[in-house]
């Protein structure tokens, strides 16, 4: 069996490829999805030497298909946001503990001890719907500030404004996260000089803005608020971890997290580092659905494993996976 200690100390490269082969012939194992997947593709464990070669699971699987390499129940759904009538993925998590674990120790990994953070949250798109793992994850981070002045924020945009403005002056150590559309609100509306928070976009204009390049969006929010760089936080409703960018964009996993790309001609073709292509995932902390996920998102890989996210596949450009009809 493989334990949470395993996942959560990995010390190396070699820790972590070891871990993953493993992981892998587990899931080959108990998830019938997965094995249905690598049985279409003639790929088994008994062939499989290297990570490079273990076969990743197109993400739209979650949106047709229940990912599960365990019997226990379920204990919580997470649900992505999807447009009215669209099918949304969903994330069946058997174990709450893995992703807690996962989210805490990447927290304490790039940014220190929740304790020492007011933490805001202007996040309304995902407060307005259920089931977002999001959400799950930054009210925990909340609880766990056990600062008075941690807390969500809807529409109440001068509220939140007038206390970032207390914080600064006490010089209080505060992480701001949201959705960009609500930042922009945010910085058109009131003016900032931060030098004691990090401000943290989690992507996405949700339908309420138009679309902008990530430059674009960090100047704005960089001039608005008065701060050097923008952090953005990488994760979706299919992992329990998540990468952090502390400025350009330039992302970077916690040790159980590892980012690969796929080539856009040939999905199971992984390439060198330094090209663009298709942004495979694999999360360890993913024990209990698939740690091996191909996204749509389109990416780049340096030679460190830091990565950066260009732009995302438009269903016409999805090659490679006509093997969904499982």
């Amino acid at each position: 069996m493989i334990s949470k200690d395993a996942i959560f100390n990995i010390k190396s490269n070699a820790e972590f490829d070891a871990l993953a082969l493993d992981v892998f012939k587990f899931q080959f194992k108990n998830n019938k999805v997965y094995r249905s997947f690598c049985d279409l593709l003639y790929k088994h464990p008994s062939g499989i030497k290297q990570v490079s070669e273990i076969p990743f699971l197109p993400i739209q699987f979650f949106k047709s298909h229940e990912v599960l390499s365990t019997s226990s129940s379920v204990q919580k759904t997470f649900s992505s946001s999807g447009t009215t009538g669209s099918i949304t993925s969903k994330h069946l998590v058997s174990d709450l503990s893995l992703y807690e674990e996962s989210y805490l120790k990447a927290f304490k990994h790039f940014y220190g001890n929740i304790e020492d953070y007011v933490v805001l949250a202007l996040l309304p798109s995902y407060l307005e719907r259920d089931g977002s793992s999001l959400i799950y994850m930054v009210n925990d981070l909340i609880e766990k500030s056990n600062q008075t002045e941690s807390g969500f924020y809807l529409n109440n945009l001068e509220e939140l404004a007038q206390t970032l403005k207390v914080l600064e002056a006490k010089q209080q150590k505060t992480l701001l996260i949201g959705v960009s559309f609500a930042l922009l609100d945010l910085v058109e509306a009131y003016q900032f000089d931060l030098k004691h928070t990090t401000i943290m976009e989690t992507g996405g204009m949700k339908g309420r803005r138009k679309e902008i390049i990530r430059q674009e969006l960090h100047q704005t929010l960089q001039t608005g608020f008065g701060v050097h760089q923008i952090h953005s936080e990488y994760g979706m409703t299919e992992l329990l971890s998540q990468a952090y960018s502390k400025g350009h964009g330039i992302f970077e996993c916690p040790p159980w997290m590892k980012i690969l790309t796929r080539d856009t001609e040939d999905a199971l073709t992984i390439q060198n580092p330094n090209k663009t292509g298709g942004i495979n995932v694999i999360d360890l902390a993913n024990l209990n659905s698939c740690s091996f996920i191909a996204t749509q998102d389109l990416g780049k890989v340096d030679n460190n494993g830091l990565f950066e996210i260009i732009g995302r596949f438009d269903n016409s450009d999805i090659r490679g996976c006509n093997l969904m009809a499982l």
